[in-house]
């Protein structure tokens, strides 16, 4: 008898885990917990036990109805919560999966990796308040108060003179106001504009801008400077043009275009077919802008540059939508 309560106490441990519905579950507990199960029968034959040993058959026994009580009754409850929870089960019998760790955002790093390059040309990074005064975001830039240039940027006003910066273009005013040349820096910094959300704008955006001022600089320089990051940043193979343009702060000023590096030249939706991405706006440091910070227009000359980082990011991974940057899917940052 003894022998046949542990033999069945194994059968009845090792068949519950080939148990995979509820169906083959009440099978097992008929053949089992029945009351002309094994179990049961076992009990019948109890009286048959030699009187010694009549008590310790009867202990096992109804240890082992116990047990397998327990072993069926957890095993209904987790395959009760299959069927009601479908999407909720977990199988054990899966390898473990490690944990997920987060990356950089994709502007972070494609900020990050700007700054680097620009470090190694020996540029240092100024920071400036993203709440501003107009005198700084327009005034000290050549934006006279009826200036028909301020129109091409809408702006966030808290006040009057008060206002969320438009560009990071004031830092500029705020380096040179505090320091004298040479000057050599890049500002990277959050920016904003009143304009409608869609694919292509944002009431929010990154810009890094880029100021350098001292004896002799001239526009070659600014090319040179340029042409380096570009080639550093999106391949050696790269061509670039620049083509004029205009801003308040700089004089004369242009734009830079460098080949898609998507299609190479050839044409796609990326750069609409034309071979040519615009990248960024630079320029020669504008007098008038020397006479706000006490600077010597007749000693002193620079260039200037801007670049955002939305933009740039996109034309990198693809992207088509500048919101999905904003919109924190883990899907999309899984990517990078």
């Amino acid at each position: 008898m003894l022998e046949e309560i542990q033999e069945l106490d194994r059968s009845a441990s090792d068949g519950i885990k080939l148990i995979q519905n509820l169906q083959d579950l009440d099978a097992y507990r008929i053949k089992y917990l029945a009351r002309k199960g094994l179990i049961a029968e076992l009990f019948d034959n109890l009286k048959s036990v030699d009187a010694p040993l009549r008590p310790q058959a009867g202990k096992l026994l109804n240890e082992l109805r116990k047990n397998v009580q327990s072993l069926y009754d957890a095993k209904r409850n987790i395959l009760e919560l299959s069927v009601a929870n479908p999407e909720k089960t977990t199988d054990l019998t899966l390898p473990g999966r490690s944990g997920w760790v987060g990356s950089q955002h994709p502007l972070t790093q494609t900020a990050d990796e700007i700054k680097r390059i620009f470090f190694r040309m020996g540029f240092e990074v100024a920071t400036g308040p993203e709440i501003e005064d107009d005198y700084h975001n327009f005034e000290a830039l050549n934006f006279p108060p009826d200036h028909p240039a301020r129109d091409m940027q809408d702006t966030f006003f808290i006040s009057d003179k008060v206002l969320l910066r438009t560009h990071t273009s004031p830092v500029q005013i705020r380096v040179m106001e505090k320091r004298q040349p040479p000057i050599r820096v890049i500002m990277p910094g959050r920016v904003y504009r009143n304009e409608a959300i869609s694919a292509r704008s944002y009431c929010l955006f990154h810009q890094v801008e880029g100021l350098y001022v001292d004896t002799g600089v001239n526009f070659s320089e600014l090319k040179g400077t340029l042409v380096a990051f570009a080639k550093q940043f999106y391949g050696s193979d790269l061509k670039y043009r620049f083509r004029p343009s205009f801003f308040p702060f700089t004089e004369p000023s242009a734009e830079m275009d460098i080949t898609c590096f998507i299609c190479k030249g050839k044409g796609c939706k990326i750069c609409k077919n034309a071979g040519w991405l615009e990248i960024l706006g630079c320029g020669m440091v504008n007098p008038n802008v020397y006479s706000y910070v006490g600077y010597d227009a007749d000693k002193y000359s620079g260039y200037a540059f801007g670049m955002g980082i939305e933009r740039i990011a996109m034309l990198r991974y693809g992207i088509d939508d500048i919101r999905i940057l904003y919109e924190n899917d883990v899907r999309f940052l899984r990517q990078f």
